[in-house]
């Protein structure tokens, strides 16, 4: 496993609650309230990847940012050629103003940045990182299929190998320092849950449910049979109890989630190259072409399809 640190690494707190398998919507994002419930960081890359986060004013003069509708797009940069001395590939990083603690949160995605060299990221994280954890919902690179689901979290935080999910255990100890930050993954058992075959598919849906004692996460393609109604077609509950086995299950039964992990932000972002897609080994078995680096800095056009898009965001607690 490579180092996927501090994709998410956030600040401070405040949160909510509530239990069960019914959830009360607190949240319907869509379109610019979507933008209004997230704050533009632009700061240095905590993963080093090659890249520059703007601001959400220079982001809406260069045409990375757009509302069309209900729906959001956030790109990168795809027409400047970077000098090697210069600063990275212009992209985005977004930081939710509100934070969570027991919530459900469904993603409606119609397409994720895609492309040699990228790195896009959905996730959730808290201050004082590691200790108030990770949770990875979406992250991936270099195009390569499936997803990765991970936590990232302290010391004394394991799961068990064998557990009820659909994906496939990459790693059953969450310790970041006792595994090169590499926490513990989960495959999404779905070659288009990520990258080209998502996009090619329309997208599709990613959830999380995080409570006390578990914290799951959830995919479904966009054609699939077997997406909940409520998912679908997003109301004022939901009921995770008809959602089906989880893509990703992580539960307290050695680890206790409530000491590890804290209020928790969503962070939305893109970057370039970095500790994991531009490790030389990742990026060579890739099969993307020169270095990293250089295929960031000389080729603006590859990166066209290098974004999210965003139908809704919709939050329960």
């Amino acid at each position: 496993m490579f180092p996927r640190l501090l994709t998410c690494m956030v600040a401070v707190a405040v949160a909510s609650a509530a239990s069960a398998a019914t959830y009360s919507r607190t949240s319907n994002l869509v379109g610019q309230s979507f933008l209004n419930a997230f704050t533009w960081q632009a700061i240095a890359d905590p993963t080093h990847g090659r890249v520059n986060y703007v601001s959400q004013a220079t982001a809406q003069a260069d045409g990375l940012v757009s509302v069309s509708g209900n729906q959001v797009t956030l790109r990168a940069d795809s027409k400047t050629t970077l000098s090697a001395s210069g600063s990275g590939r212009n992209s985005f990083r977004l930081q939710s103003n509100a934070q969570y603690t027991t919530h459900v949160a469904v993603f409606d995605i119609a397409h994720m940045p895609q492309g040699c060299g990228t790195w896009p990221a959905v996730c959730e994280v808290g201050a004082n990182w590691p200790n108030e954890g990770e949770v990875d919902i979406v992250e991936g690179v270099n195009d390569q299929s499936p997803n990765q689901s991970t936590l990232h979290t302290s010391a004394n935080c394991a799961m068990p190998s064998s557990r009820t999910m659909t994906g496939t255990n990459e790693g059953t100890n969450c310790d970041v320092n006792e595994t090169n930050n590499s926490g513990c993954g989960v495959a999404i058992n779905d070659s288009k849950s990520y990258g080209p075959a998502f996009n090619g598919a329309g997208g599709g849906w990613y959830a999380i449910e995080r409570t006390s004692t578990f914290i799951k996460i959830y995919f479904w393609e966009r054609g699939s049979t077997s997406v909940p109604s409520d998912v679908k077609t997003p109301g004022s509950t939901v009921n995770t109890s008809n959602w089906g086995t989880p893509a990703a299950y992580f539960p307290n039964t050695d680890c206790d989630l409530s000491s590890h992990f804290g209020p928790h932000n969503i962070i939305i972002n893109l970057t370039f190259c970095g500790d994991w897609a531009g490790n030389s080994a990742v990026y060579a078995a890739s099969g993307c072409p020169s270095t990293c680096v250089d295929y960031v800095n000389q080729n603006p056009s590859a990166f066209t399809n290098a974004y999210f898009e965003f139908n809704s965001l919709n939050i329960y607690q």
